[in-house]
């Protein structure tokens, strides 16, 4: 009886021990296997959706006339937003316009003296041309009378000639002389016309390159005062979602003045902060795992697309100052951008800001 009981008491050690032994063993292989995980696993909760968003705020000021979207709406690259009164701007754009209009006029009038004073030039260089030859004419008459008059006075004092032929002579001579004062004094006169002339010419082509200048800038206020009455007219710059929308029909709002902001669901992505001591292994283009808070049930997957050149602490507002002297060490977190696989979110239910734990596999 003794040793039935023994030898019962021997197999439950047995079994205890089996139990006990497959216990061990299945610990130490759970061990290894989630080892193994960690090392080709990273995982982190300190990540969220994160994605393009758009602030859009007008370039002018105004009152808003027209408001054409509502909040969460879907818009489309280029569907206007808002609309403000642009009467105002009108106006400007009338006025630049009939100034430029005015400085063309102006510029017409200097090319018509200009080509006037180009005309009266070319009169002025024919009248030198006419009145250079009269004068090469009237040198030759004079030289010509000079020597009657040197012949005419040595026969009347031989007295082979009348004292009459002789004052002929004499007067031929004076003549020619005169005529030759006066033709000089005409070429003085047609070439100071064309100095002049060319003068005025001169002037009035400064006055044109001026009068040019000065239409440049008309151009250029009229093209500001277009381009400002067409930024009355707010478009969606991308294709997105309509939020944070505080703008009304009646506002008064300033240039620069947020009013509302597009956020671009096309290109979500995940932004995950990472402990320095963890991205080792890590490399653009391995693949991720993602799990989003508000559906569990859902798997996600992306890839690594890169990691920031600094933690974020390095990029806050009051970077850190490790030489002062309190120096405590904290491991620090830098950010991975990991890119969503093009079929993981077709539907768009990935909002910007949602929580995430992405799971980077580095094996």
């Amino acid at each position: 009886m003794e040793e039935t009981k023994e030898a019962a008491g021997g197999s439950k050690k047995k079994i205890v021990l089996s139990i006990f032994a497959l216990i061990v063993i299945a610990g130490l292989t759970a061990l290894f296997f989630y080892t193994r995980h960690i090392k080709t696993h990273i995982t982190t909760d300190d990540a969220f959706i994160d994605g393009d968003i758009y602030t859009i705020a007008p370039k002018v000021s105004g009152t808003v006339r027209n408001v054409y979207v509502r909040s969460n709406q879907l818009v489309k690259k280029g569907d206007t937003l808002v609309e403000l009164d642009e009467a105002d701007y009108s106006v400007k754009v009338s006025e630049a316009a009939s100034a430029l209009e005015a400085e063309k006029a102006k510029a017409a009038e200097i090319e018509s003296k200009i080509l006037t004073a180009k005309k009266q030039l070319a009169e002025a260089v024919a009248r030198v041309e006419s009145v250079k030859a009269v004068n090469e004419l009237q040198n030759a008459n004079l030289e010509q009378a000079e020597k009657d008059r040197d012949r005419a006075e040595n026969l009347y004092k031989k007295q082979a000639i009348s004292k009459e032929k002789y004052e002929r002579a004499l007067t031929a001579y004076k003549v020619a002389l005169a005529q030759v004062r006066a033709s000089t004094e005409d070429m003085k006169a047609v070439t100071l016309a064309v100095e002049t002339q060319k003068a005025a010419i001169k002037q009035a082509e400064a006055s044109k390159i001026s009068q040019l200048s000065i239409i440049k800038q008309k151009e250029a206020v009229l093209e500001t005062a277009q381009l400002n009455a067409g930024y009355t007219k707010i478009n969606a710059p991308a294709d997105g979602y309509v939020t944070k929308k505080s703008v009304e029909v009646g506002n008064q709002i300033k240039a620069g003045q947020p009013i509302m902001a597009i956020v671009s669901l096309d290109g979500v992505y995940v932004t995950a902060n990472y402990k320095e001591t963890e991205l080792e292994r890590v490399k653009p283009g391995q693949r991720v795992e993602i799990e989003v808070d508000t559906y569990p049930s859902r798997k996600f997957t992306g890839r690594v697309d890169s990691i920031m050149a600094g933690t974020g602490s390095a990029f806050s507002l009051f970077p850190p100052e490790n030489a002062t002297g309190n120096y405590v060490k904290v491991v620090q977190r830098i950010p991975v951008k990991i890119l969503l696989d093009k079929d993981t979110d077709r539907e768009h239910v990935l909002r910007v800001g949602m929580s995430v734990v992405p799971t980077i596999v580095v094996e």
